[in-house]
């Protein structure tokens, strides 16, 4: 057989077999005068025993292998290995799907905002919180999206905890309302406005303690004096968007208008005195 005769008698193109004998776990055959390969049925059995490997998804290394080894063993140790290996990516699809329902059910519910896919902790925190008509509050979803993706595990699942607390205090969250809305009358305003002193301090009052010891100390030692810095240094949204790490800090502020970044400073100002820690 002539190699385009061989590839259609295996279900392969010649390009395969030409990259097979290149890769060498095809020996080159004899050829005829003509300077043609000339194929047989021992090299139809190799290549169709490659062409059911690589659809179990060895790859050709592993197919090399495999050929190589006459007795067989190899290929009991590879295969064995390929099981281990697609039940590991069957249970990661499983979670992955699992995880994509939760999701999905919150996007059609109008809870989740357009940075996600987020981690099930702040998918679950979204489930609690009712959208709201203010662009300070949305900014607020996006923050919480970015330190979702850069945080400390474990920190995050603290300031989470944390959340879902303030999130379920209706009356809380109805106060919480009324400053987003006062937060997004300062869009247009100077930060010497008269409105951004009250403001801030009626954000730092709304913090509960709860969730400035998570914000400050990460929740459980008063020696993680580089998260209070960040702090200093970034300000928390007024929902308490935890600290993102100190080079986000200016880039954090930016992000709201002057007059609003204005008010956050002294709310951040106010709740560093509250926490007994002196920068």
């Amino acid at each position: 057989m002539r190699i385009g005769e061989i590839a259609a008698a295996v279900g392969l193109t010649t390009r395969a077999i030409r990259h097979y004998h290149h890769l060498g776990l095809l020996p080159e055959p004899a050829r005829r005068p003509n300077g043609y390969r000339q194929y047989g049925l021992r090299e139809a059995i190799v290549l169709a025993r490659v062409r059911r490997l690589t659809e179990l998804g060895l790859g050709l290394d592993e197919v090399r292998d495999v050929l190589a080894d006459d007795a067989g063993r190899e290929l009991t140790e590879v295969l064995a290995e390929l099981d281990d290996d697609l039940a590991r990516q069957e249970a990661g699809i499983r979670a992955r799907r699992e995880r994509l329902a939760e999701l999905l059910q919150l996007s059609r519910e109008g809870l989740l905002p357009g940075e996600g896919p987020v981690s099930p902790g702040l998918a679950e925190l979204f489930g609690r919180l009712r959208p709201s008509e203010s662009e300070t509050a949305a900014k607020d979803l996006e923050h919480l999206a970015l330190f979702d993706a850069t945080a400390d595990p474990g920190h995050r699942d603290r300031l989470y905890d944390a959340l879902r607390g303030l999130a379920d205090d209706g009356g809380l969250a109805g106060r919480l309302a009324e400053l987003y809305a006062r937060l997004d009358e300062l869009v247009d305003a100077e930060p010497d406005d008269p409105r951004v002193v009250p403001l801030g301090t009626d954000l730092a009052a709304v913090m509960p303690d709860d969730l400035l010891a998570v914000l400050v100390h990460g929740g459980e030692d008063r020696e993680d004096h580089h998260v209070a810095k960040a702090i200093e240094a970034e300000a928390a949204s007024p929902k308490g968007v935890a600290s993102l790490g100190s080079a986000f800090g200016e880039a954090f502020l930016d992000d709201f208008a002057p007059a609003q970044a204005a008010a956050i400073r002294h709310m951040m100002r106010l709740i560093t005195g509250r926490t007994g820690w002196n920068p």
